[in-house]
């Protein structure tokens, strides 16, 4: 349990623990049952806390420790892990690196494996943390394989997740760009080409962010200011810091050194060289062993070494206490102890058994003990002559030795103990099997382990949901250090494929998504050409969901490629029959959209390889077709009814086409097709039906990336078709689905902004600015994204504060506006519109009227879409207002293109009355807006009918918080 959640140094780490639980509301003996101490000194605890909080009573406590919980926001500093052992020593090196770290923005601290780094790291940024407005963070990065991963490591650490659309580096500088903490990396030797360009991309895009980085050699980066960490001060004899830790460790055992023995423990210390991890590891074996067997066994070992060039003189004496403690094993233990290094995190003592068997026989070893005086390798088990012993029981017996010489770590979990080597020792455990011409017998079992444990996830929990998201984190690094060894091992290519599949497929149910579609394509490298095909296809679902249109074009080129070269020509017509329909339907997504030409080109080879009488062949053709003319037709200001008619023709045919082949993603694309050319032929209805069927028929799609994906556009159409005829319940209904899907939950602004649009147009003021807030702080980390539905939610929190009266703040998210949508003609579109409305909410028709000035037959392209109802209904209220010699036609006109739109039909309906002076008929329409779900225009209606209605009316208006109407707009 971190202790970040107080800022005040003198609280301790098991007062900030008792604190943090008081916080929950826990009881003194369920806080005493949680962190294993007596009721008695939780008591103390909370005095103590009492008094240093300064607060007067227990409850102040709990909402002290929730205020800070609730100051760590997902993207806020996640704290330091708090170490199990005292720091003991090193007060100089302690002063100066601190010193170092003020004055540096990026400092290495740099020795050999086991002087102490991460400890002296850490103590330095606990000191450091509370000069930081927004903390520390701790990255540990010695379970990486792949210096690629370094940034999603660091990402995860900090809690910053994937956004569609973007790279997870961009999303991560941006979200720290404001930052004002302290980032340490921690063992970064193995990972220096990942660890160095990464620092080179985010310090100078994060000015007020600090590095501190362990590793045991420099990074080479421009800005790195290099500490170096020296063995522990021998100086001093037995006040020394190196003997201060042996006996610190050595009384934490249970045995403390007599005064006898300090002047030997002085000299064993010295010949330790004052390494760290050393004089632990010689600490851990003094209750058995003593000054004289440590002393002898060291000697030995250091003379083994002596002279080596493999390593330097510090390294070599690290190497000298690995090798002796090693050798300090039985050689059943030995063996043990270099099988399990493959494991990358925490390991079950099942998981051994399968790693650790040489044999790989299920159900564990049946080795008789004496068959190998020589107690090797292959005698791991056996304990007398004869005697089977149980392979589980063994390795448990095993491990826990391991970890009494402190070779191991036991992690205690919620499904029981784990045990886990550190790297230095993983490090050397995989030198030993090396030399004993093991490593590839014991990885392939490591990777057949890893392999079984994905299909086993595959077939169990959701990982998506808690138990199913811990079981896959506990197992995901070692699945990627498998499939960082394996590929290259021909022999395991079949294995390696079979496994990035898998992880591929987890990986997207963890909402990982980047990971998720790098590892479909590493499965396709592996793959032979048909099942390349499938995982670059489903690779280009994720890159779908991921909104990166040009990564779905690519890898659906690919997909055709590799088709074609397995012999599947209808499958390499599906495909590139795909990639044409995403350049058009999907082009917002491209950075920059592929030429015309090109496209075009890709659809003429997709027809020459079709064939004939395949359905999904051709239901493909038919979206891409349909897709292609639907955007040329879009092209054209002044297009003829004929051609919008071709176009709907067109898109009908690839419905039809889709649902003879039973595919609900196909069929669903295609009515996409069909619901964007019934919208650019002026049916809105139709568009809004066909957007609706997509939901219904989605239901039926399997959870793949692409209907995943599919399901993501669906319900963002079907919630703009919904608002643009009226019908705001579902609307509201279909963006609150799209708000919570899981795959949106880094990216507040797409998730939210039709449910945006939806509450504005109907008026629940509080609950766009509840979500404003959200939408604009993830816009914002997204770098800015644009596109049509961000523009317009957007204008919809302008057209709010608008009706507000807050013209500053309108103003100001008008700004937003032009920054997040991607044409002019869009903003045209629902500008006009919802400046409209604000323009009517301050009584001035004459400015609403010039607003929505232009014929919609003339402004089609910027109103066709979900705007076209309410700007000709808008256009009819206000030229009654304005007393327009032509409201009663275009009050006519209105009523035909809104007919079937309760809500849009009722404000045609009052603009009659208000041209006819007819009270009762504009009152009876205020019924009709509330059954349509807008309370903001039934308020308006009485503030529109005047006298004592106007009064229930501004009544009305303020229970929406949008107070009430004034005579004053700012332009």
């Amino acid at each position: 349990m971190s202790n970040s959640v107080v800022s005040a140094s003198a609280v301790s780490a098991r007062e900030a623990d008792v604190l943090a639980l008081l916080g929950e509301h826990l009881s003194n003996a369920e806080i005493a049952a949680r962190l294993v101490i007596s009721v008695r000194t939780v008591e103390s605890h909370v005095s103590s806390l009492l008094r240093k909080l300064d607060v007067p009573d227990r409850r102040a406590l709990a909402r002290r420790a929730a205020a800070s919980r609730q100051g760590s926001a997902p993207d806020a500093a996640g704290g330091l892990p708090t170490p199990l052992t005292t720091f003991v020593g090193r007060e100089r090196e302690r002063g100066e690196l601190a010193t170092v770290l003020r004055t540096h923005r990026q400092v290495t601290a740099v020795g050999p494996g086991g002087v102490g780094k991460t400890r002296l790291a850490l103590a330095v940024a606990a000191d450091a943390a509370d000069g930081f407005a927004d903390g520390a963070w701790f990255v540990d990065l010695a379970p990486l394989t792949d210096p690629g991963r370094v940034c999603a490591a660091v990402a995860a650490a900090v809690n910053v997740g994937e956004q569609p659309g973007r790279g997870l580096a961009e999303v991560l500088t941006t979200a720290l760009a404001d930052r004002e903490a302290l980032l340490v990396l921690d063992n970064c030797e193995h990972v220096r080409e990942g660890v160095a360009p990464f620092l080179e991309r985010l310090l100078p895009a994060c000015p007020r962010l600090r590095v501190l980085a362990t590793s045991r050699a420099r990074l080479l980066v421009p800005f790195e200011r290099i500490f170096s960490v020296p063995p522990l001060s021998r100086a001093g004899g037995d006040e020394s810091d190196a003997v201060s830790l042996f006996m610190e460790r050595a009384v934490a055992v249970g045995w403390p050194p007599g005064p006898s023995v300090s002047e030997g423990v002085v000299a064993l210390c010295e010949r330790l060289d004052g390494m760290a991890l050393a004089i632990e590891l010689a600490a851990a074996r003094w209750p058995t062993l003593g000054l004289d067997g440590l002393t002898a066994g060291l000697s030995d070992q250091l003379r083994m070494l002596a002279g080596g060039a493999r390593a330097d003189d510090r390294h070599r004496s690290l190497r000298a206490v690995l090798d002796w403690s090693h050798d300090l094993l039985e050689p059943r233990d030995q063996a043990l102890l270099h099988r399990v290094s493959v494991f990358v995190a925490p390991f079950t003592v099942e998981a051994a058994v399968v790693v650790a068997d040489p044999d790989g026989v299920s159900g564990g070893w049946r080795h008789a003990h004496g068959a190998d005086s020589t107690g090797g390798a292959d005698s791991m088990v056996g304990v007398g002559v004869g005697v089977e012993v149980d392979v589980a029981a063994a390795v448990a017996d095993g491990l826990g030795r391991l970890a009494e010489h402190s070779l191991l770590t036991a992690v205690p979990s919620a499904s029981g103990t784990r045990y886990q080597a550190l790297e230095t020792i993983r490090q050397y455990g995989t030198e030993q099997l090396v030399r004993a011409g093991e490593l590839a017998g014991v990885r392939s079992r490591h990777l057949a382990w890893c392999l079984a444990r994905a299909v086993a996830l595959r077939e169990g929990a959701d990982v998506g949901g808690g138990e199913g998201r811990a079981r896959f984190d506990a197992v995901a690094q070692d699945i990627r250090a498998a499939l960082a060894w394996a590929p290259g091992r021909p022999e395991q290519r079949a294995d390696a494929c079979r496994l990035a599949g898998q992880l591929a497929e987890l990986a997207f149910a963890r909402n990982l998504l980047a990971e998720s579609q790098e590892r479909f394509e590493q499965a396709a490298e592996l793959a032979g050409d048909a099942a390349a095909a499938v995982a670059l296809r489903q690779a280009a679902g994720v890159a779908g969901c991921r909104r990166l249109g040009d990564d779905m074009f690519r890898l659906h080129l690919g997909a055709a490629e590799a088709a074609r070269r397995a012999g599947d020509t209808a499958g390499a017509s599906r495909d590139l029959a795909a990639a044409a329909t995403v350049a058009y339907r999907f082009s917002t997504s491209f950075p920059v959209i592929p030429v015309e030409a090109e496209v075009k080109d890709v659809l003429a080879r997709a027809h020459e390889l079709s064939g004939a009488g395949d359905p999904a062949t051709e239901a493909a053709l038919a979206l891409a077709e349909a897709a292609v003319t639907a955007d040329a037709f879009g092209a054209l200001q002044g297009a003829v009814e004929n051609t919008a008619q071709e176009t709907v023709a067109y898109a009908e045919r690839a419905v039809a086409l889709a649902r003879l082949t039973g595919d609900p993603v196909a069929e669903s694309a295609a009515l996409d097709a069909l619901s964007g050319a019934r919208c650019w032929a002026g049916e809105s209805f139709g568009a809004a039906a066909a957007a609706r069927r997509r939901i219904d028929v989605l239901v039926k799609s399997p959870r793949t990336p692409a209907g995943t994906h599919e399901v993501m556009d669906a319900l963002a159409m079907a919630a703009g078709t919904a608002l643009g005829v009226g019908e705001l319940p579902q609307a509201r209904l279909w963006g609150r689905q799209l708000a919570g899907h899981p795959l949106l939950a880094e990216a507040g602004h797409q998730a939210t902004s039709w449910l945006l649009v939806t509450e504005a147009f109907a008026g629940h003021a509080d609950d766009v600015l509840a979500h404003a807030t959200g939408f604009r702080t993830a816009w914002e980390r997204s770098g800015h994204q644009r596109s049509l539905s961000l523009g317009a939610a957007a204008a919809s929190v302008a057209m709010v504060h608008g009706l507000r009266g807050d013209h500053a703040a309108r103003a100001d998210w008008l700004a937003v506006v032009e920054r997040a949508d991607t044409a002019e003609q869009h903003r045209k579109g629902y500008g006009a519109v919802f400046d409209a409305m604000v323009r009517l909410h301050h009584e001035d028709p004459d400015a609403a009227l010039a607003s929505v000035a232009a014929p919609p037959d003339a402004v089609w392209k910027w109103v066709c879409w979900v705007w076209l109802h309410w700007y000709v209904a808008l256009r009819a209220e206000a030229s009654a207002l304005a007393g327009h010699p032509e409201a009663r036609a275009r009050i006519d006109s209105a009523r035909g293109v809104v007919e079937g739109n309760a809500l849009a039909a009722a404000q045609v309906e009052r603009a009659q009355a208000l041209l006819d002076d007819d009270v009762p008929r504009l009152l009876a329409t205020r019924a009709a807006f509330e059954a349509a779900g807008c309370p903001y225009q039934a308020a308006r209606t009485l503030v529109l009918a005047g006298g004592a209605h106007a009064a229930e009316g501004r009544t009305a208006l303020s229970a929406l918080g949008l107070g009430p109407a004034t005579a004053d707009v700012d332009t």
